[in-house]
């Protein structure tokens, strides 16, 4: 990779966990605000967008950014399969996504399909395994994107 391409990747994956940290951090405010004070039009908003948002942030580290991590360190061998993990923990995230905007949708079109305390629990399952995949992340992916001088 050279230095300019390491920038570049480094930012997109930089961007990414900050779309996603935001997502949690707004799916947070409504967890903490259940069950009374909670703002169904912020359900209705977050509900269209988290398993959207979390496939397209999936899908650029996925197709650009775990390719070109790949093809520039060919001598990390074990590199494969961290990247492989990363790839099923995207498809259980995604899942999950996918129940947490069926939640929210339903919550703030005022359908209780679930009650409140699993609406919760469902949501911080989700922010908080985010949180965690992004640490993860930071840790291990964003060092080797780092420019070497």
């Amino acid at each position: 990779m050279t230095h300019l391409t390491e920038i570049a990747l480094l930012d997109l994956l930089e961007r990414g966990h900050a779309a996603m940290l935001g997502l949690c951090n707004e799916l947070e405010r409504i967890a903490d605000a259940l069950p009374n004070n909670v703002d169904r039009q912020a359900c209705l908003s977050l509900g269209r967008i988290v398993a959207d948002t979390t496939a397209k942030i999936h899908r650029r580290e996925e197709d650009v950014l775990f390719p070109a991590l790949l093809a520039s360190r060919p001598q990390q061998r074990d590199l494969g399969a961290t990247l492989d993990r990363l790839r099923l923990e995207h498809k259980g995230d995604e899942c999950y996504a996918e129940e947490v905007d069926e939640a929210l949708t339903a919550f703030g079109e005022g359908r209780r399909s679930m009650s409140a305390d699993a609406i919760g629990y469902l949501l911080r399952g989700f922010f908080e395994g985010q949180r965690r995949h992004v640490a993860f992340e930071k840790e291990l992916v964003a060092p080797l994107l780092t420019p070497q001088n």
